[in-house]
């Protein structure tokens, strides 16, 4: 057979393997990996200090500049380029400690961190409450985040219109052109004649809960989100001796509930439900995620809730986050567990059970939100001064397969190492990379693999070459990035090989030039390496590895 047959012939056959090994996308697909990767790779010894996949972020928060921007932005000579500094510098955080996405809150306020046609600019852009920053923010997070290979999930409050030493609760102070300033019988101001008193939008009418859901979905359509992010704040938490001021509203919308209590949680349901169709028929790829307080109910109120005594989101937000999972109107929850293992009234090690029972069966995704900001605070209990305290919450979550990464609140804390317990925990938990958990109910297509074209030796490492045959040809997918995987000496692994992340060196992402090159920087000089690489989709779904390459001196 002449050569261009035998080539040809090759990659026949690696076509049909890898359909062959891989489900086009269906109403109910699975991922396209190995059939060993798919079933988790059954009979694999795996090092559960390394898992393959596991979610790690932090969440990036805004509102009043607790992360980024800070303030200092505001007077510094060149505003957008240290904004822009500050980010990148968030970024080489994440990459330093191995996380595979970040949470960035984009819309703190009822404003925007983009040039949104529904809500003004964000005050925390300039100190400047509708002030244009000269730039598109949203913009440039994504693209960066993406340039380090980090999903993006960008944070939106659904309700909340102005903080206390902001706006607060006056609408006349709010940006010129707010649509409360048009609709001023759209919010409430809640606490009322108090220091903490805020503006919410009124989620009890039905004008109100479509229009933030239109404002949020704009970012949706315009800018490559992975993830519509949701914190714990719906209805706000309850002040001492006031009810939020929504009678009028029951009035008018309350027909057929037996309780106010049950028509507001009926409103957030509705929030919640109609967001998720809403994202899936803009782009169905893009999750969609709910960071709940930690306690839905007490066993003592409900028999299905926790072991515990706390604050009841149920109650307290109208919150019904279980039913949330149990109707799978969401794509993952990371309840915010911020207490210590042994905490009587909220334990750590009764919430994380309960909530991993309470996804269990659902194809919705548990990550668990870490309390870092508690770490060496002297106002919190003991457990918090020991520098092992966190790390010992994520060696726990091992025992629980439900759990399928964590979120850290937040980057300044992450980045203050207190007790050094940031590199504790990283040591410990987050020494490899990591792929971010598939998600199999979403669709997909097949991957080829990739062909590695070559490896060259340079003073800084080993620099791998590869191409993506078939990308994003019928019916194969596209490949958004690789993981790449390196063995000592000459080796030819089977499955296990891959089963989790001890030999994962690292990702890339994808940049569509045809031959893709990364640069293995801790390649020690004179050893022999065996190299393979996969492709990932943008739902981190993983192509067979490719034929390997090896490197011999």
């Amino acid at each position: 057979m002449k050569p261009y047959r035998l080539v040809a012939a090759g990659l026949t056959a690696a076509l049909l393997g890898s359909l062959a090994t891989a489900t086009p996308a269906t109403a109910t697909p699975t991922t396209t990996a190995s059939a060993a990767t798919r079933t988790g790779n059954t009979g694999c010894a795996t090092d559960p200090a390394t898992p393959k996949r596991q979610f790690r972020a932090m969440w990036i928060a805004s509102v009043v500049n607790i992360d980024w921007p800070t303030k200092a932005s505001y007077t510094a000579p060149d505003r957008i380029a240290a904004q822009k500094a500050e980010y990148t510098g968030w970024l080489d955080l994440a990459e330093r400690l191995n996380h595979n996405a970040v949470v960035v809150q984009v819309r703190p306020t009822a404003d925007a961190f983009w040039p949104s046609p529904h809500e003004p600019w964000s005050e925390f852009l300039t100190g400047v409450r509708g002030q244009d920053p000269g730039w598109d923010p949203l913009a440039y997070l994504v693209a960066e985040s993406h340039k380090r290979n980090l999903e993006f999930h960008a944070w939106f409050n659904p309700y909340r219109i102005s903080m206390p030493d902001g706006a607060g609760a006056d609408i006349d102070k709010l940006a010129p052109g707010h649509p409360v300033r048009e609709n001023p019988e759209w919010a409430v101001a809640y606490p009322v004649n108090a220091a903490g008193s805020r503006l919410y939008y009124n989620p009890g009418i039905p004008e109100v809960r479509q229009f933030v859901q239109t404002a949020m979905l704009d970012a949706v359509k315009r800018y490559d989100l992975d993830g519509v992010h949701f914190d714990d704040y719906f209805y706000p938490y309850p002040a001492a001796g006031q009810d939020f001021a929504d009678d009028a509203t029951f009035e008018e919308y309350g027909a057929g509930f037996a309780s106010k209590a049950d028509w507001r949680r009926h409103n957030i349901d509705l929030l919640i439900q109609e967001m998720s169709q809403r994202i899936k028929a803009t782009k169905p790829w893009v999750k969609f995620g709910v960071s709940p307080f930690g306690i839905w109910r007490n066993a003592s109120s409900d028999p299905l809730g926790s072991e515990t005594n706390g604050t009841q989101s149920y109650d307290a937000n109208f919150a019904d986050t279980r039913k949330w999972v149990k109707e799978e109107w969401i794509d993952y929850i990371v309840p915010q567990v911020y207490w210590n293992i042994g905490l009587a009234v909220a334990d750590y090690a009764k919430l994380v059970p309960w909530w991993a029972d309470v996804v269990a069966g659902t194809r919705v995704q548990l990550y668990i939100g870490q309390a870092d900001y508690k770490i060496g605070e002297p106002a919190q209990p003991a457990a918090w001064q020991d520098p092992a305290e966190m790390s010992r919450h994520l060696t726990f979550n091992r025992d629980y397969p439900q759990v399928d990464g964590n979120i850290h609140f937040s980057a300044v804390q992450v980045r203050a190492n207190k007790l050094g317990a940031t590199d504790i925990y990283a040591a410990e938990h987050y020494s490899r990379p990591a792929l971010i958990p598939t998600m199999p109910h979403l669709a997909a297509r097949p991957l080829m693999f990739p062909v590695l074209t070559g490896a060259s030796r340079q003073a800084d490492g080993v620099r791998l070459r590869w191409r993506q045959p078939a990308d994003g040809l019928w019916p194969f997918g596209q490949a958004s990035s690789y993981a790449i995987y390196r063995f000592d000496g000459i080796d030819v692994p089977g499955s296990c090989g891959f089963a989790d992340a001890g030999n994962l060196v690292g990702t890339v992402r994808a940049d569509g030039k045809g031959v893709q090159s990364w640069l293995d920087r801790t390649a020690e000089p004179g050893r022999r390496y065996s190299y393979y690489v996969t492709a990932l989709d943008r739902l981190a779904n993983e192509s067979q590895p490719s034929p390997p390459w090896f490197v011999l001196r």
